[in-house]
């Protein structure tokens, strides 16, 4: 039994044994040993994270004192009618020097058995300065390229959170629309202000794309709309 079929049998049983418990956390020596039936990491400050799926999913990741760390990720077992087993492995660096400055890198590699042509490789990196984080990734899947720079700001004197987003997208063949023109490279982007008030959470966020129009037609890139949208929410917990 190979290593990732040993895997997907523990998180399996773990999943079955305790579908409340989403974390299991244990110290081994100097590593961190969890295994949960939800993602346990992110990298690159959340830019970059294990893909999300259906009912049985389940991953384990093991961190080590010195900043090392490993993990993997299956969001879909392949249990499901109509569904394929996906592994999402990863491994990298985080060392944070002090309050004030950290950084970060790693390899996050989407595989899928049986699959292999549309397996794919994201390369990331993250950094911590003072309260800014910084976060970039570089993608590369079948049929298409995807590096995506991403900034956050915390403005203390307004207690406000701001957080950028810039992506360029690149596709192995052109997508034609209209008259016979066609679009392979686009960017997209994303802008987001966050704000505790009186108890309330205060999100305004804004995306928008280089696509508009029947152009659109081409669109795959990180926000939900092609063209502008603007979006103002507010939240308070009561638990």
């Amino acid at each position: 039994m190979n290593i990732a079929k040993a895997t997907l049998l523990a998180l399996t049983v773990f999943a079955c044994a305790d579908a409340h418990a989403q974390v299991l956390q244990r110290e081994l020596g100097d590593y961190d040993l969890r295994l949960g039936t939800t993602p346990t990491r992110s990298m690159a400050q959340g830019l970059v994270q294990p893909s999300q799926g259906g009912t049985f999913q389940g991953g384990l990741d093991l961190t080590h004192d010195s900043g090392w760390y490993l993990g993997q990720w299956s969001p879909s077992m392949g249990i499901a009618r109509d569904s394929r087993l996906e592994l999402d492995s990863y491994s990298g660096f985080k060392r944070p020097f002090n309050d004030r400055f950290g950084y970060e890198l790693g390899l996050i590699r989407y595989s899928h058995p049986g699959f292999s042509a549309e397996d794919s490789n994201e390369y990331y990196a993250g950094l911590t300065l003072l309260d800014s984080r910084f976060g970039a990734a570089v993608s590369q899947a079948p049929g298409r390229a995807d590096s995506t720079l991403l900034m956050s700001l915390a403005l203390q004197p307004f207690a406000m959170n701001v957080s950028m987003k810039y992506a360029n997208h690149t596709l192995d063949d052109a997508v034609g629309y209209g008259d016979g023109r066609l679009v392979r490279v686009f960017n997209d982007w994303s802008l987001n202000l966050s704000r505790p008030w009186a108890g309330i959470d205060l999100n305004l966020s804004y995306s928008g794309s280089s696509l508009s129009g029947p152009q659109c037609v081409a669109y795959s890139g990180h926000n939900g709309y092609c063209e502008d949208f603007v979006q103002l929410k507010a939240e308070r917990s009561f638990f």
